[in-house]
């Protein structure tokens, strides 16, 4: 893929937890192998638990661009591939009609890369003459099933044919993370192209080593109080569960206000940092906060 090779498992780890990723011997595993067999990987799990994250850290550790595809309900292949550059075309033609240029000519013109909107998939194709890209697909679940019939075919040759350009191959395969909140079950000819993983909530060790990673000036024992609250919450059955992500946004929350550790009031202030539906938030209040008991074990 580049100059960088990954050499072992624990060196992935290790570079990982330099760029301030901390991530468990099986993703790395996932990553190491991706690597090496030049395989796209499949990433599920809940909103929040650094699934994109994962495709910005492999792009800083190989230095080279992240291409990111964000999928939607519509996606479709000129949307995600390429797209001819209408207005900019039509310029060039009443331009080119006043000096009374051939027909044939014109459409030579208008039909070259210069008038070619070059969209992600068509990106990480291009860019890998200079170096293989990372290209990120985020949250395949919100596209279509024919959407993922083309990005089937186009992953499985890494290229594409423009009719009236020519068909265009990439010269080094770009590094492919895929990523799920599995709103909806994915093909399995998909999934079979990729190594897969679920990436679980993290454990009270590893979320108290990402909050200490990410906010190196936090206390120890703060943070140890800010995980203790986190794995508590998530055991409550909420409509969406707070991830890493609300994690680190509640921390770095806590340390803006200078709070040095939690208290009753100072989670009724940033609640809305942690869960993020009113019902969530109601059924806290209501179900979870009102016990002097169960409020006693989060603090």
């Amino acid at each position: 893929m580049s100059s960088h090779h990954f050499q072992s498992i624990e060196q992935v780890i290790s570079e990982l937890a330099d760029a301030r990723y901390i991530a468990d011997r099986a993703l790395a595993t996932v990553l190491f192998l991706s690597h090496r067999l030049e395989k796209p990987i499949f990433l599920e799990g809940e909103p929040g638990v650094g699934k994109t994250e994962v495709a910005i850290v492999m792009s800083k550790l190989f230095d080279t661009e992240l291409i990111r595809l964000q999928c939607y309900e519509g996606l479709d292949a000129s949307t995600s591939l390429y797209e001819w550059n209408y207005p900019k075309q039509l310029l060039y033609i009443r331009l080119e009609e006043q000096r009374a240029r051939e027909k044939e000519a014109v459409e030579q013109v208008i039909y070259s890369p210069k008038f070619l909107i070059r969209r992600p998939l068509l990106e990480a194709i291009l860019r890998s003459e200079e170096k293989a890209s990372v290209l990120l697909i985020d949250e395949i679940d919100r596209s279509d099933e024919e959407f993922e019939a083309f990005l089937l075919e186009v992953l499985s040759d890494f290229q594409i044919t423009i009719p009236e350009i020519g068909t265009m191959k990439a010269k080094k395969k770009p590094m492919v993370v895929i990523t799920s909140n599995r709103t909806r079950d994915v093909h399995d000819a998909l999934k079979r192209r990729c190594i897969y993983h679920w990436i679980e909530y993290p454990s009270f060790e590893k979320e108290y080593r990402i909050i200490t990673t990410r906010l190196p000036g936090i206390e120890a024992r703060f943070s140890e109080q800010i995980t203790r609250f986190m794995q508590r919450i998530r055991t409550v059955d909420f409509l969406k569960k707070p991830g890493v992500s609300e994690t680190l946004d509640w921390a770095q929350a806590l340390m803006t206000m200078h709070r040095k550790h939690i208290d009753e009031e100072v989670v009724m202030e940033t609640l809305g940092c942690i869960l993020k539906y009113q019902e969530d938030i109601k059924k806290f209040k209501e179900e979870v906060w009102t016990d002097d008991e169960q409020r006693a074990a989060y603090l």
